[in-house]
């Protein structure tokens, strides 16, 4: 009990949520001056996510070229897969230390950078930047361990578990590889991985400017969470980027990790407690303008790379007499040559006279 009310107590010391005034919700100097540490964790959270949809794409093109070699090698023989990784690794420190300046559900939210360009996604991006919570939060081992035997992320963690196991039954045993259910066991290991990584960064930055916390087993605990989720998320997630197209599985990726990461931060890090409704509900807001945004962007993106059913010759010299022609014999319609062309006149002209 006394161990319990300590960590209480150290709680209400390391909290400090600010309420919505007059000043509070605005980017105004005020604003700025008090969110200085949390812009850092958003400049941190936008380069790393940018570097990784690089990285995802180029581990994406490198499965194309493998696939297309007469005796394709194994992804993780490849140089270029493994240029692709190594700037995964590049955007997942940036996210890394983005955890340890500011809430996971401001920080997880603004993976949309990485594929919007939209004003629907800039604008989910201000609402969640202004309104996400704005609670200064030093992570101690005490804090962490208080947090890890609280009864809502027990539960949390039994369902979690629950439905990770039935997913992974449904792909290995009955043979499922829909893009889905990869995604989903990629989110719920990302909620564990958000978790742990909040953790240990904080417990880093605590020991370097307050007391060391290393000397905890949480925090190897914590550690080796956060490694071994981070190492199946990869995995997951490379087998999605292999059996689909980049622009669906970023996009369908970005609204599951986020969900599963705020819904993580709320529960584990209680990060929206004595939040006033309407600041969550504008939060939320933000979310949803972002996923819509991306949503968008990407379904663009599609279209804009439909293949052509047909193939114009008109530009080809010699070729004029070709109108559109199609490149396969068994599709539902063919192609055709121009009833009265001056080509085909001339041509059925020098056979007579042969």
């Amino acid at each position: 009990m006394a161990a319990a009310s300590a960590a209480v107590d150290e709680l209400s010391r390391n909290f400090t949520y600010w309420a919505l005034g007059a000043s509070n919700g605005s980017l105004s100097g005020a604003w700025y001056r008090r969110n200085q540490i949390h812009l850092l964790g958003v400049l941190l959270a936008i380069l790393g996510n940018l570097v990784m949809s690089i990285s995802l794409n180029i581990q994406k093109y490198s499965h194309v070229q493998l696939a297309h070699q007469e005796h394709p090698r194994p992804y993780f023989k490849s140089m270029l897969w493994w240029a692709g990784a190594a700037l995964m690794a590049v955007g997942e420190m940036g996210n890394f230390a983005a955890y340890g300046f500011a809430p996971i559900t401001l920080i997880a939210p603004l993976g949309c950078v990485s594929v919007t360009g939209m004003t629907l996604a800039f604008a989910g991006t201000y609402l969640l930047v202004n309104f996400a919570p704005n609670r200064s939060q030093s992570i101690s081992a005490r804090m962490v361990q208080y947090y890890f035997v609280g009864w809502q992320f027990l539960i949390y963690v039994i369902l979690e578990i629950l439905i990770f196991c039935t997913l992974l039954y449904f792909h290995k045993r009955k043979g499922m590889k829909h893009m889905v259910i990869l995604l989903t066991l990629v989110a719920l290991l990302a909620s564990l991985t958000v978790i742990s990584v909040k953790a240990v960064s904080g417990m880093i930055t605590f020991s370097v400017t307050d007391k060391m916390q290393l000397t905890y087993p949480i925090f190897y605990i914590m550690f080796i969470i956060m490694i071994a989720s981070c190492v199946f998320q990869v995995k997951f997630l490379n087998q999605a980027t292999k059996l689909y197209a980049t622009t669906m599985v970023v996009p369908v990726n970005h609204v599951f990790f986020t969900t599963s990461a705020v819904i993580a931060g709320i529960i584990f890090y209680q990060e929206f407690l004595g939040a006033a409704f309407l600041t969550i509900f504008i939060y939320f807001f933000g979310c949803f303008l972002s996923f819509l945004g991306v949503l968008l962007v990407t379904r663009n993106r599609e279209k804009e790379h439909l293949p052509q059913s047909y193939i114009d010759f008109g530009n080809i010299p010699g070729k004029q007499m070709l109108d559109k022609i199609q490149p396969d014999p068994n599709g539902l319609s063919y192609g055709t040559l121009p009833d009265g062309s001056d080509s085909t006149k001339s041509q059925s002209g020098e056979k007579k006279e042969v």
